[in-house]
């Protein structure tokens, strides 16, 4: 049975008063990757909830394959619910094929071959095994076990309900009951995000062996050359949304021509504009009639005169024509990406031979076993380790939010400041504008402007928080830790949600400088580039 195509056709979207989609449209055939890329904010997220039917789009229409999967960024789950629950769920399609295969086997094992019915439930038996086939239903079973292992889920009992999970863990599960379940299409919003070498090497290979489509958005560059066939830039371009052919590397050198082009595609309009004008608007007023004639010019000028006037009254005319036509069809001025402009990402500490912070035989039951660790004044440290290794309960010990057995010494007068993987804030009907403001201050938020920090762009600063997405939180709450620099800054994945662009700023940001840092993180090409310490805690200790 061939796969069918995800295809959407001219779609619209406004949200908040802006238009997110502008008329998209995308053929997404069997086979394909394809990779949805760009700033926050774009409408990667949008465009996947539309393609879903999660949302309406205001114009414009999509035709999917009815068994498509969608991966949230923020899954909600029944906390009552169990692991093997959200099992049954994702094998309940395989089960039905089987069921159905012997229930049509046996019917027709009861109708003679030349009794009416017997062909339409032959026909019917094999619409259904080729069905199976392509699910591999027979394999569902031993595939569950496979994909929960291959994430990092295989050692969880399938009692346990998911109250009693991390987001990461149900993160993890939401896409392997994807997987599991094989579905034609695929959409998945940022499915790297909670996972490990170990589980993003597995889903690459899993993406990489389905039959139907896939449409991801997300930041991991390493994730995005593995698998993908195409990439979707949704940032703002000459023609609007650009489709590469090929992997993130072959869009990366694509990218930058094409932003030449179009830099260099306006400048020439706005000179040869600019000429134009010049040519309607100055040579009109020397050919007016009522303009008196210089010396130079009345000598021969009557015979001349009529022929002269026509010549120019010609080119006159067929410059403000091509001024009209220009003006109609100008191409728009590339806007200005972001970047990330902050200066210290940490304050400078008081000299002393002491260290910011020190543990020594540092235990959280169940969560982090530590012997020992120092934090130096200008350290940069990165933490590695598998899920549930205990990163993210370090940095929340190290920023004093966390207790812990053991000893733990912090210099006296320490300001720390934590990015934590989940961002919340407590009013979400609070303009980001105003949210920076009341949480730093008038007089500091006016001596380092939100604008300045390259994080988040003009027109987003008067939404409310709550309408903005989980990149842009993040953003949002980095430009805080920015605006006042702690001695001590601690990270956790602070790459999560950011765009490729973004992400290559910060990274280059993180290098040597006053203050400490200390990163915790998944990702695999920021890990290539570190240049300071690494610290690699291994899972299943405590």
């Amino acid at each position: 049975m061939p796969q069918p195509a995800l295809l959407a056709h001219d779609l619209v979207r406004n949200l908040d008063g802006r238009r997110v989609l502008d008329g998209i449209s995308l053929t997404a055939s069997p086979g394909h990757r394809i990779g949805l890329i760009g700033e926050n904010g774009v409408g990667k997220s949008t465009l996947l909830r539309v393609l879903a039917g999660v949302d309406e789009p205001d114009a414009g229409s999509v035709t999917r394959p009815l068994d498509l999967g969608f991966l949230h960024q923020e899954m909600p789950y029944d906390a009552d619910s169990t692991i093997s629950d959200v099992l049954d769920e994702a094998l309940r399609e395989a089960r039905e094929d089987l069921a159905e295969l012997d229930r049509l086997g046996e019917e027709l094992a009861r109708v003679p071959e030349k009794e009416p019915g017997h062909q339409e439930l032959l026909d019917a038996y094999g619409r259904r095994l080729e069905q199976a086939q392509d699910r591999e239903s027979w394999d569902a079973d031993r595939r569950a076990a496979l994909v929960l292992e291959g994430l990092g889920l295989g050692a969880f009992g399938h009692d346990r309900t998911l109250g009693s999970l991390s987001g990461g863990q149900r993160g993890r599960l939401a896409l392997a009951a994807l997987l599991v379940r094989r579905p034609s299409a695929l959409l998945l919003d940022e499915p790297t995000n909670h996972l490990d070498d170990g589980a993003a090497a597995f889903l690459e290979e899993q993406i990489r062996g389905l039959a139907g489509t896939v449409v991801v958005a997300g930041h991991d560059r390493a994730f995005l050359d593995a698998v993908c066939t195409d990439l979707i830039d949704l940032d703002p371009a000459a023609d609007g949304p650009v489709r590469y052919g090929g992997n993130y590397s072959a869009y990366l050198s694509e990218k930058r021509a094409e932003r030449e082009r179009w830099e260099r595609r306006y400048a020439e309009e706005q000179d040869e504009l600019t000429e134009l004008r010049h040519a309607a608007g100055v040579t009109a007023h020397r050919v007016a009639p009522d303009r008196g004639r210089t010396d130079n010019e009345k000598m021969g000028y009557g015979h001349r005169a009529g022929r002269v006037q026509n010549q120019i009254s010609r080119r006159v005319r067929n410059a403000t024509r091509r001024l009209e036509e220009l003006e109609r069809a100008q191409v728009a001025e590339p806007p200005r990406p972001l970047r990330f402009a902050a200066g210290d990402l940490a304050a400078r500490a008081e000299e002393s031979p002491r260290p910011l912070v020190s543990l020594r035989d540092v235990r959280v039951p169940g969560r982090l076993a530590l012997d020992g660790l120092e934090v130096s004044a200008t350290d940069r440290l990165l933490i590695t380790g598998g899920n549930g290794a205990g990163k993210s309960t370090l940095l929340a010990v190290l920023a004093g939010r966390l207790p812990a057995e053991g000893e733990v010494h912090r210099r006296r007068g320490l300001t720390v400041g934590l990015l934590t993987q989940d961002t919340v804030f407590e009013r979400p009907d609070r303009t980001v504008r105003d949210t920076y403001e009341q949480s730093l201050g008038a007089q500091r938020a006016e001596k380092v402007p939100l604008s300045s920090l390259g994080l988040m762009h003009e027109a987003d600063l008067s939404k409310p928080v709550g309408h903005l997405s989980v990149g842009q939180r993040r953003r949002l709450a980095l430009a805080l830790l920015m605006a006042r620099p702690p001695q001590l800054l601690l990270l956790d994945e602070p790459t999560n949600h950011l765009s490729p662009r973004l992400c290559d700023e910060l990274e280059a940001a993180l290098g040597p400088g006053p203050g400490a840092v200390v990163v915790a993180s998944h990702d695999r090409w920021l890990r290539r580039r570190w240049q300071g310490r690494e610290l690699h805690l291994q899972s299943g200790r405590g």
